[in-house]
């Protein structure tokens, strides 16, 4: 008897699944244009603009690492290696804009207005730390891995139902997109057309574990398709793909055709935390270098230099006055008070109960010895 061919080819529909997501790129990694579609419209001086942000960016992870070990900084999650993909992708949004950082996006919310010493005192678990300004569009950053996707979602039906032309711009990791937060954001925004912007920052770890192992998917971007959604992959070491890819996605967002969902390829230098994590275990140093070398301030500064738009002399400008900057704004949240147990009472109900009055009464006693 003849084999009788199967009706349905489930092969063939993993395959179509996986085949419509390509890596845009503007920018190889020697800082040559490969597509020209990619380069924004972007002034000389925006040009000069971003690449400032990015050199203070390097320049902050490093001196927030010395910072942790001499302890005068508390929890920092390391970014160099991730500055195109987190500031590129914010500089495409306005400060109106509203943004749900995680915890490793500390950078993009400093430049969308937090004051550099409040960020500080987050990061020393300070509550004036989470005191922001009014006019500050964003929300502290989430330590729980994906529950900013939750609160953007919402957020983000909330500028819809009152007619804003603004967008919720939201970022995770890699590990935060197998998260059910994660899905249940995408779905719930996507669901209502709300003005989202997604991004998975895939540096290629949570944590230890490597991103093949976290899901099956042949890429995240892909992950949208469920959500019905638009989903891409952008080089994330390459800050013009990400700022134009991020530019054209603000603006289907605010068009009111709902949000979308942007994997940034990118890739992180140091450990996951400086809370432990030795990435010599689970990384290998030919796997450092050859993210070295697609570098995406190496990159920049190269496509930069060849327009005569950067300098050497310039850079080292740029360092220094970062260097100062950091400075003042650590001398700066060491002038703020400690935290006392008292004031954590003080804090946990706008109304205290009686139980709590007679707690702060006996903790202000000992205090005040």
């Amino acid at each position: 008897m003849a084999n009788k061919k199967a009706p349905i080819d489930f092969q063939a529909l993993l395959d179509e699944v996986n085949s419509d997501f390509p890596v845009y790129q503007a920018l190889d990694q020697d800082g040559k244009v490969v597509n020209e579609d990619l380069i924004p419209d972007l002034s000389d001086d925006e040009l000069v603009e971003l690449m400032t942000k990015m050199v203070w960016s390097r320049v902050l992870d490093q001196r927030s690492t010395a910072l942790n070990r001499q302890g005068r900084l508390g929890f920092f999650a390391p970014t160099a290696g991730q500055e195109a993909s987190q500031l590129a992708s914010a500089f495409a949004f306005d400060k109106e804009d509203v943004l749900l950082p995680g915890y490793r996006d500390v950078p993009q919310l400093v430049q969308h207005g937090l004051p550099l010493t409040q960020a500080f005192l987050w990061s020393r678990g300070h509550v004036a730390g989470n005191l922001y300004p009014e006019e500050l569009k964003a929300l502290p950053p989430q330590i729980i891995i994906g529950a900013q996707y939750v609160q953007a979602a919402g957020v983000a039906l909330g500028l819809k139902k009152r007619n804003k032309k603004n967008v919720v711009f939201t970022y995770t990791g890699d590990g935060g997109s197998s998260q059910g937060d994660f899905y249940e954001a995408i779905n719930f925004a996507g669901a209502y057309h709300a003005n989202a912007v997604f991004y998975i920052q895939n540096n290629g770890f949570a944590i230890s574990t490597p991103r093949e192992k976290q899901t099956a998917a042949k890429t995240l971007a892909q992950k949208a398709v469920a959500a019905g959604i638009p989903g891409i992959q952008v080089d994330g070491m390459d800050p013009l793909a990400v700022y134009t890819v991020s530019k054209m996605a603000r603006d289907w967002a605010i068009s009111g055709k709902g949000p979308v969902l942007i994997e940034t390829l990118t890739y992180r230098y140091g450990p996951h935390t400086l809370s432990g994590d030795d990435p010599t275990r689970y990384r290998s140093k030919e796997m450092d270098g050859e993210w070295q070398k697609k570098d995406p301030l190496i990159r920049f500064r190269n496509y930069l230099v060849e327009k005569g738009l950067w300098s050497e002399e310039k850079e080292e400008q740029v360092i220094e006055q970062t260097k100062e900057e950091i400075k003042a704004a650590i001398a700066e949240a060491d002038k703020v008070p400690k935290q006392k147990v008292s004031d954590f009472l003080k804090n946990m109900f706008e109304e205290a109960p009686q139980t709590i009055k007679e707690q702060i009464a006996i903790y202000e006693a000992k205090e005040s010895k």
